[in-house]
């Protein structure tokens, strides 16, 4: 991993941790439910504007590398097909040509 990678896994480690903290500190305050809701709301929204360029770049990077399996999966998939087709098509030559594959002799 990257040293870039790594530093950015920490930044987003810690603004889970911060956001966490939040949301318990305000969920058990002994305060109403609708004064709760109404600070946690401020809490998030002055989290996301401090962090708001870390945050789309950690959604970038989050996204990239979803493409970037979806393309390997896909890719690979391809080549299982491709092989399972060749397969196929290799043991048609082989009834084709009169040939008798052993696994098949009962």
């Amino acid at each position: 991993m990257s040293k870039n990678k790594s530093s950015l896994m920490f930044g987003m480690g810690l603004i889970a941790g911060v956001i966490g903290g939040i949301v318990a500190g305000v969920l058990y305050a002994p305060k109403s439910g609708e004064e709760s809701r109404r600070e946690l709301k401020e809490a998030a929204c002055e989290l996301y504007e401090k962090h708001a360029p870390e945050i789309k770049e950690a959604k970038k990077q989050a996204l990239e590398s979803v493409d970037l399996m979806k393309y390997k999966l896909e890719r690979q998939l391809r080549k299982f097909n491709n092989m399972i087709k060749s397969k196929k098509m290799q043991k048609a030559k082989e009834l084709e040509n009169g040939e008798v594959d052993s696994e098949f002799n009962y």
